[in-house]
């Protein structure tokens, strides 16, 4: 038994070295990273591919996103303890569990109930829930009015940042998230400075998926 936590640590260790490789530097996203196993988050039968940097398929014609591209977005993130996090797009539930461990207190929104339920489940098997709060619905949506989050994450490529997303940014708050931009996802950081102007700023290219905006499928 001893020696299979070992190998989990060397697996552990080896995934954030590449990640480190790779240029991510932040010891807050590198620590979560080794800290969250992917392979608990990865549909089983594509498990063995958890700590590759490939994306993973998800049921619903969902994607789990390659592991480099979700550190280059929570570096960009800069999250800090205590924070209220929207994340839209829970999918398999990893990223979700990431936030909480990095001490967020994140409120996450997938359109699939299937796929929420079981990002729900890995959640809990992981201590990821009490951080972590999951919704089902379109996540692009307007929330209530007075509704702020100091961060917000899209787990998807969009054309445009929707103003139902940058109204919910107090002074100093930020959003990450991507622009299809000639057919290529981008980078994009959103901060809304201290007079209240938003300052946009574009980045490297990310593999990443689509963001559908779209009525919930509770199935």
């Amino acid at each position: 038994m001893q020696d299979l936590f070992d190998q989990a640590d060397v697996g552990a260790a080896a995934f954030v070295l590449s990640l480190r490789e790779k240029g991510i530097r932040s010891t807050p996203v590198l620590r979560a990273m080794e800290q969250v196993g992917r392979d608990l988050f990865a549909p089983h039968k594509f498990r063995d591919l958890s700590r590759a940097d490939v994306a993973l398929p998800l049921p619903c014609g969902q994607t789990m996103t390659g592991p480099t591209t979700v550190a280059l977005m929570l570096v960009a993130l800069g999250l800090e303890e205590g924070q209220r996090v929207l994340e839209v797009g829970t999918g398999s539930g990893y990223v979700t569990a990431l936030l909480a461990r990095m001490g967020g207190q994140v409120t996450s929104v997938e359109r699939h109930l299937s796929l929420a339920a079981s990002a729900h489940e890995r959640l809990k098997n992981v201590g990821g829930g009490p951080g972590a709060m999951l919704e089902v619905g379109d996540g692009l949506v307007a929330r209530p009015r007075g509704t702020l989050y100091e961060r917000i994450l899209l787990n998807g490529a969009l054309h445009a940042i929707p103003q139902s997303m940058t109204d919910l940014l107090p002074n100093g708050g930020r959003l990450v998230g991507a622009f299809s931009k000639d057919g290529f996802p981008r980078l994009v950081t959103v901060e809304r400075q201290a007079d209240g102007a938003l300052r946009q700023e574009l980045g490297g290219s990310l593999r990443l998926s689509p963001l559908v905006n779209a009525q919930p499928v509770f199935a």
